[in-house]
């Protein structure tokens, strides 16, 4: 919460940035969804919370580029990709310069502490800053560094699994599948554990941020939480200055390569990406699984097709479903000419259910062949640095979980988080039945191939 002797300012502050950033396009937002406008609705209307997939094939329906009340947007596998890829575009900055120029000085002068959203985060930041950036992290996720992980994933998931009651009804989300990624992350940070749940709650806080139109009441929170997070970031930098550990973060620390805002903004989107992506991923395979019994059963069958569930699940329903790109000069895409700063949002769930790349895109199949073509992990020089530690951890939590509960089924509806572009659930009640008389295999070796 806001310190009650500089809350007034502080929400002063705030409400400014909010206003240029969320304020502005949450206005015209629920105006087109009154309207009755699907592009709108997608973003942040109910039917786009719940079930995006009709309201996108709606919009496919207009092929190639389509020009909407805030930015062009792309749902078809072939665009998406390509601008994804293509040198001529990069990531749009959180103030954007296709703002009005008084609104943008204005919100400017704004100073918002590091965070995974506003530069210097490698999320919206492009060459050569976003270049030295990502080399020093990309070595915490080197196939090698992975490896070395999957026995702490390995031993985190056995832990939480042995916590969970022999049978009976847990929530997956809060019991399981937010636990197996922040232990992770924590460790990949040198974070100790009892400061677990404190990530889980800045994370909730945060995450609405990469939404579009976020309301003032979600990014007053999240700010609250920013400057929580960064505090906490500074001192264990700090901490890890004079005592580094074994951690990615202290090796960078160590290494004098990033400024304290860069290692802050940088910690903090390890966290967010480390976290969001993997337990999104758990609980959206889970709701498959349930949904396509057969699917399960091939799985339960052959322990080898757990890669093929977490495939078919990033490409059926992504983590991430949207994200965006700013043309740097004049473009010509799919026929349209684009004029440079032109903003497209790019619909990686629609990229991943276009029929003219995956048919019968709608159904769930663990045996289709060309799954490995979706674009739920973007592309690119910003395609997800975490891509291989989520499906490391999904795969093998996933796995794990069905070995020892073989019969776990679904408790009612699963709750969808409130959130637009990170897609998942807030709670997800199932009933475990009997524990399998089997006990988890020890060695899981064979349950994260390469992907």
């Amino acid at each position: 919460m806001f310190d009650s002797r500089t809350g007034v300012a502080m929400i002063a502050k705030y409400w400014v940035r909010w206003s240029a950033e969320h304020g502005a396009p949450r206005a015209i937002l629920r105006w087109q969804v009154r309207k009755g406008d699907p592009f709108a609705t997608l973003l942040s209307g109910q039917r786009g919370l719940h079930d995006p997939y009709p309201l996108i094939e709606e919009l496919r329906d207009s092929g190639g580029l389509r020009k909407t009340p805030l930015a062009y947007a792309a749902f078809d596998h072939a665009p998406v990709r390509a601008i994804l890829r293509d040198p001529r575009f990069g990531v749009r900055p959180a103030l954007g310069d296709d703002l009005p120029a008084p609104w943008r000085k204005l919100a400017e002068r704004v100073v918002v502490p590091p965070n995974p959203v506003e530069p210097p985060s490698m999320l919206v930041i492009n060459p050569p800053e976003h270049t030295r950036m990502r080399k020093p992290v990309a070595s915490a996720f080197t196939p090698r560094a992975i490896a070395r992980l999957r026995d702490r994933v390995e031993v985190v998931t056995a832990e939480l699994l042995d916590a969970m009651p022999a049978h009976g009804s847990v929530d997956l989300i809060t019991d399981f599948a937010a636990r197996v990624p922040i232990a992770i992350i924590a460790e990949m940070l040198g974070f100790p554990p009892e400061d677990r749940d404190r990530f889980l709650a800045w994370g909730d806080k945060v995450t609405p941020l990469l939404d579009i139109g976020t309301s003032w009441k979600s990014y007053r929170g999240a700010m609250s939480a920013i400057e929580d997070m960064d505090g906490f970031l500074a001192d264990h930098i700090a901490t890890l200055r004079r005592a580094p550990g074994e951690d990615i973060l202290s090796t960078l620390v160590s290494s004098g390569d990033l400024s304290l805002p860069e290692l802050q903004a940088g910690a903090g989107l390890l966290m967010g990406a480390g976290f969001e992506t993997t337990v999104n991923l758990i609980g959206n395979a889970v709701a498959a699984l349930s949904a396509h019994p057969d699917q399960l059963a091939l799985a339960q069958d052959d322990p080898e097709r757990w890669p093929d569930v977490v495939e078919e699940t990033l490409r059926f329903d992504p983590p991430v479903q949207n994200t965006a790109r700013q043309a740097l000069e004049d473009v010509e895409i799919e026929g349209v000419r684009l004029p440079a700063m032109t903003t497209v949002i790019l619909s990686l769930a629609g990229a991943n259910r276009d029929p003219a790349v995956f048919p019968d895109p709608h159904r769930f199949d663990i045996d289709r062949p060309n799954v490995k073509e979706h674009v739920a992990f973007s592309s690119g020089i910003h395609a997800c640095l975490g891509a291989s530690l989520a499906r490391m951890e999904a795969v093998h939590a996933l796995r794990a979980l069905y070995t020892r509960y073989p019969n776990l089924r679904l408790r009612g509806e699963p709750v969808r988080r409130n959130l637009f572009t990170l897609h998942g659930f807030e709670h997800m009640p199932v009933d475990l039945g009997p524990v399998a008389r089997t006990s988890v295999p020890d060695d899981m070796a064979g349950a994260s191939r390469p992907a």
